[in-house]
């Protein structure tokens, strides 16, 4: 039907979907017995971001409290790709052949609509996070071979919830939603009264995006970090390409308490994050010959070196 449309308006239509099954059929062309979708959502990306930058392991985040998961994610888009997730209780998904399947073919994601306002009270992923380790997050996310989604006023870290509003008009409808919304959560040990009401009109307001914050303090600052990653993104043929066979991804869990680093490899350029709050010397296996950006704390390395030092929470990107 798409491709109908298509055609009769004579200007390309993209037919995304909003899928968890894992399944590369989904992208696959429909005369070669896929679905022939033009992308789908990676939630198993934003899943191994949330857990390496949150630490957060609750319900479905579990299976990516794997050391390998942000790794995994991030050159194959998904992690549950025919081994058993513990959520569904069965096997789930199917391998992405990284050689055949584009990265653009995957829509990867730091927060969205779900995953925001299926929350208790809305919070953001930044509202848990520092700015450094918000900054690590978008690096990785709008520098991947994946096709990246903002979600609204992220790249501020707006200060106001999303959370879940209703407005039926139906009084019986409207009070099964608020009181099923709240007995929901309090199973999860919140209580009634901290899980705002959908049907309170003051729950929508408090989540309409505050746009006096844009060029205010830090909002100025992160909204400044994500025009440089989208400008680089936009300039560099390297970051920009979406084959999946040319990433590298190498994470170093730590020792001990410690959130250890991960560097990911995009042709002549390595992003390289310190998701540790302790400062750290990072070795990325090639000379670094230019700092491009970077947000936090960047120490001077030695010329030639093969290494960059990188206060905790900080992210550089750095070309080889």
């Amino acid at each position: 039907v798409v491709d109908a449309a298509s055609e009769r308006l004579g200007r390309p239509l993209d037919l995304i979907a909003e899928s968890d099954l894992n399944d590369p059929k989904t992208v696959t062309p429909v005369e070669q017995g896929g679905l022939g979708m033009d992308a789908q959502w990676a939630d198993d990306v934003h899943h191994a971001l949330h857990v390496a930058l949150t630490r957060d392991t609750r319900g479905y985040y579990a299976d990516f409290e794997d050391p390998g998961a942000l790794a995994k994610t991030l050159t194959g888009a998904f992690f549950h790709d025919g081994q058993f997730s513990s959520f569904r209780g069965r096997d789930w998904g199917a391998p992405v052949d990284r050689k055949v399947v584009p990265g653009h073919r995957f829509v990867a994601y730091l927060q969205t609509h779900d995953q925001v306002g299926n929350r208790a009270v809305g919070d953001r992923i930044h509202h848990s996070l520092t700015p450094g380790q918000h900054a690590i997050g978008a690096a990785l996310y709008l520098l991947s071979a994946f096709t990246p989604m903002l979600f609204m006023g992220e790249e501020w870290a707006a200060s106001t919830p999303w959370q879940f509003f209703t407005d039926f008009p139906d009084p019986e409808l409207g009070r099964a939603i608020s009181e099923g919304r709240r007995g929901e959560f309090a199973a999860h040990g919140w209580s009634k009264d901290e899980v705002p009401d959908p049907q309170d009109a003051s729950t929508h307001q408090a989540s309409i995006v505050q746009w006096s914050e844009v060029g205010v303090g830090e909002h100025r600052r992160m909204l400044q970090w994500y025009r440089r990653l989208i400008a680089l993104r936009r300039s560099e043929p390297a970051l920009a390409d979406g084959d999946l066979a040319k990433v590298e991804v190498e994470r170093t869990p730590g020792a001990g308490a410690s959130d250890g680093w991960v560097v990911m490899r995009r042709g002549p350029f390595s992003v390289v994050a310190n998701l540790d709050e302790e400062p750290a010397t990072i070795d990325i296996g090639r000379e670094v010959t230019a700092v491009t950006a970077h947000f936090g704390d960047l120490r001077p390395s030695r010329s030639g070196a093969h290494t960059v030092r990188l206060g905790g929470h900080s992210v550089a990107i750095v070309r080889s």
